[in-house]
């Protein structure tokens, strides 16, 4: 009985939400403890399992960058770059403290407060992942320092806790600058930029060191998406997060207010011109291919700083004068037709789209610009630049152009809608329709009494053409070559004074082991006997055949290889005497430095050091001082072969260079190929040798009224004008063992009749009496045979 009220009384004194609410509370919870314990457990066993086999991290204390080879000009100008991650390493404390706090207000405001994971940060990145069934960022920066070096790209919850855990691991081995350090370093940023240094030259053109509260939240809006953000490229989307982060900067005490509306109100400029100077690439490419030689693949990766010995003064000249003297010719040449033709859309709101896309193709080239044409009549055209500017060429832009603005024009050549054209401004800033050059150059400049190299241009445009003619172009060098011919003739006795007969020649069969050969002057005309002086500064192809007939041609291929030249290019026969041969316009340079140092043989130098990313110098390149341990040729030939030298340049095939730079200290030669393939000047001062050629890549007639004179000479001209400014005339000292005679030089010992005096007539001298009948095509046979028949 008592029992059973006793149990009657319990029930009574329970209320009913005990039973049915609370139990089961205590119950879940109970199963709650035991899960998290569980999973506690869990966990701990994942860790102990996950976290040995975690790379090593210890890489990181002695981090070393992927640097790119950067090229420097003897000026300290940044003339080339060469590698995939464009970088500038700088310590934490080289970072200016208002770059570190524009990463540190978007990236990870809490940096120097957690120990490497924002634990509230990650649970909120966790129930994000769960709830929207997608990824969410809430990484540290040690996070994404552990990511950058170690992890896969992939958005996944195992790769977050391999983050997490590789961040205490790097935590317990790094200082939070030394982490800090590492990511501003190594993240990228867009357009080959790695770390905000390099990003702050490729976007805004300058140090970090001078960057404002503006654009260091630009630039730490980057790392999200650097593309999306890229400020060029997407101004509008760049700027709406620069202004957040700014608003985040203040926020977070980094800022003032004052600073913040500055900041807000401040418009960017971004850079606009290529950080590489656009003048200097052949050096810059050579000077890559010497690194490549020396360092291997590494030589891209390890951030050498390469010092060349081009000056950019000298290297601007030389590349403006090239392209001036490459562009007066083909302004000579008939109008080839446009680039190409593009179909224009009918809709005009396509059309600016098409004319962009159409014009990626045909890149500019410098200041000579692409453009589509929208309409055309012939006195007018209108056209689309890439820029979308439009531009109206009226009748005196249209000059180069001809007939091809007719109804009637052939199709090929037309300029009609849809052709793409060149445009350039000239001097009076009339736009004009032009050409690119068929045509392909080469200038290179060398100190003659050191080797250094001050200035190479290997072609019209690096851009569409890399092929480095000085270095690479094996070219006949035509009458630029005689000055060898006629050093290696007075170590035989001939001098300056020596008389020789300027008269038709002709070579039998037996002579020349194959079919006759009948040589002619450039000009078609004889004149009979003259001096060597005269022979030389005239050009005349006779006279060099004559004397190296006379001094053997076995001798002469002997002798030209004190300058430099290799024998097994240039045959020992006859045609020698005309530059038969083959040479580059850098060995031409090597061979003529000879005569303006007095005699000695100096190797090119294009690098003169070479620096590891901390300026620790790795290689050292001095030019040797000139000593008789050099000496290619005796002192007095070199003097000599001056002055026949001067002559020409006073009197004979290249007198406008005197004419125009109005001084007498300048000695050269020029050259003409056989049908003029090939035009040459090679000249020189006392500090400065120049060598000039202009030729097609395939071999073709540049025409009939093309020569040396007219072509080479006067871009040389225009570079001596820059090279020769403030500097004095200068003459060379006469040496010992000459005596001038008359005004003529002579050695000592061919004064006294010893010396040649005058060339003997030879049976080749005579014609035959009845020549048969020659064709053209014969004649062209036998001029190709002996791959020279008149030159100038």
């Amino acid at each position: 009985m008592s029992d059973s009220v006793s149990s009657k009384t319990s029930s009574r004194s329970s209320p009913w939400w005990a039973t049915w609410l609370v139990k089961p509370l205590l119950a879940l919870t109970g199963l709650g403890l035991a899960a998290a314990l569980g999973g506690a457990m869990l966990a701990g066993i994942g860790l102990a399992v996950a976290y040995p086999q975690l790379p090593e991290v210890g890489g990181l204390s002695d981090y070393q960058p992927k640097m790119p080879m950067r090229v420097y000009s003897a000026d300290n100008v940044l003339i080339g770059e060469f590698g995939e991650e464009k970088r500038d390493f700088l310590p934490i404390r080289q970072i200016p403290k208002v770059m570190r706090d524009a990463v540190l207000a978007i990236e990870d405001a809490r940096f120097y407060k957690h120990g490497g994971v924002d634990y509230i940060g990650v649970l909120r990145a966790g129930l994000a992942n769960f709830g929207e069934a997608r990824s969410q960022g809430a990484s540290t920066i040690t996070m994404q320092v552990a990511r950058n070096f170690y992890l896969p790209t992939e958005k996944t919850f195992t790769r977050k806790i391999y983050e997490m855990l590789l961040a205490l691991k790097i935590e317990s081995l790094l200082s939070k600058d030394q982490i800090l350090e590492l990511y501003m370093n190594q993240i990228y940023l867009g357009q080959r930029a790695y770390g905000f240094s390099a990003a702050c030259d490729t976007y805004f053109g300058k140090p970090i060191k001078d960057i404002t509260v503006a654009e260091a939240a630009m630039l730490a809006g980057l790392p999200k998406a650097p593309s999306a953000y890229n400020p060029v490229r997407n101004p509008k989307r760049a700027t709406i997060r620069q202004q957040y982060i700014i608003d985040r900067m203040f926020d977070n005490g980094f800022i003032t207010q004052a600073q913040r509306d500055e900041a807000k109100d401040e418009e960017l400029a971004y850079r606009t011109k290529a950080p590489v100077s656009a003048h200097a690439e052949y050096a810059a490419e050579a000077a890559r291919a010497l690194m490549h030689d020396q360092y291997g693949p590494d030589a891209y990766t390890r951030g050498l700083n390469v010092y060349t010995s081009v000056r950019m003064p000298e290297q601007t000249a030389a590349y403006k004068a090239l392209r001036k003297g490459l562009l007066d010719f083909d302004r000579r040449q008939a109008w080839r037709g446009p680039e190409a033709y593009i179909d224009l859309p009918a809709d005009p709101k396509q059309v600016d789209v098409r004319v962009a896309e159409a014009l990626e193709e045909h890149p500019d080239s410098e200041a000579i610009h692409a453009g589509v044409v929208m309409s055309a009549d012939p006195k007018k055209l209108v056209v689309a630049l890439q820029s979308g500017e439009q531009i109206t060429i009226g009748p005196e832009g249209l000059r180069a152009v001809g007939n091809a603005l007719s109804d009637k024009a052939n199709p090929k050549v037309q300029i009609r809608r849809g052709a793409v054209v060149r445009l350039m401004q000239n001097a009076s800033e009339l736009w004009t329709v032009v050409q690119l050059p068929e045509v392909e150059g080469a200038f290179v400049s060398m100190d003659p009494t050191t080797g250094l190299i001050k200035a190479m241009v290997g072609g019209f445009d690096f851009g569409r053409n890399k092929f480095n003619h000085v270095t690479q172009a094996w070219r006949q060098p035509g009458s630029s070559f005689k000055p060898f011919i006629y050093s290696a003739a007075l170590e035989k006795g001939f001098t300056p004074a020596t008389t020789v007969n300027d008269a038709p020649l002709f070579f039998n069969a037996g002579v020349t082991g194959g079919q006759p050969w009948e040589p002619k002057n450039y000009d078609g005309k004889f004149e009979g006997p003259m001096t060597l002086r005269r022979g030389l500064a005239k050009s005349k192809n006779m006279i060099s055949i004559r004397v190296l007939r006379s001094i053997g041609t076995k001798y002469a291929q002997d002798w030209i290889t004190r300058f430099g030249f290799e024998a097994d290019k240039h045959p020992a026969y006859l045609t020698m005497a005309l530059g038969a041969g083959s040479v580059t316009p850098m060995q031409m340079a090597d061979g003529y430095a000879v005569f303006a140092n007095g005699g000695y043989r100096v190797n090119p130098l294009l690098v003169l050091k070479v620096t590891d990313s901390r300026g620790h110098a790795l290689a050292q390149y001095r030019p040797a001082v000139l000593n008789e341990s050099m000496r290619a040729i005796d002192a007095r030939n070199a003097f000599m072969m001056s002055s026949l030298l001067q002559e020409v340049t006073r009197s004979g095939t290249a007198a406008k260079a005197q004419a125009t730079l109005k001084r007498p200290d300048l000695y050269g030669k020029t050259g003409t190929t056989n049908d003029s393939m090939d035009a040459w000047f090679a000249g020189y001062t006392a500090h400065t040798v120049s060598v000039v050629w202009i030729g097609h890549d395939q071999p073709r007639k540049l025409g009939d009224k093309e020569t040396g004179g007219g072509l080479a000479l006067p871009i040389w001209i225009d570079y001596m004008s820059t090279a020769l400014r403030g500097v004095p005339v200068e003459e060379p000292p006469q040496p010992d063992g000459l005596v001038n005679i008359g005004g003529e030089w002579f050695y000592e010992e061919y004064t006294s009749g010893t010396g040649v005096r005058e060339l003997a007539p030879e049976p080749e001298d005579q014609a035959p009496p009845t020549p048969e009948p020659t064709s053209p095509d014969e004649k062209k046979n036998i001029l190709d045979m002996f791959g020279n028949g008149k030159g100038q």
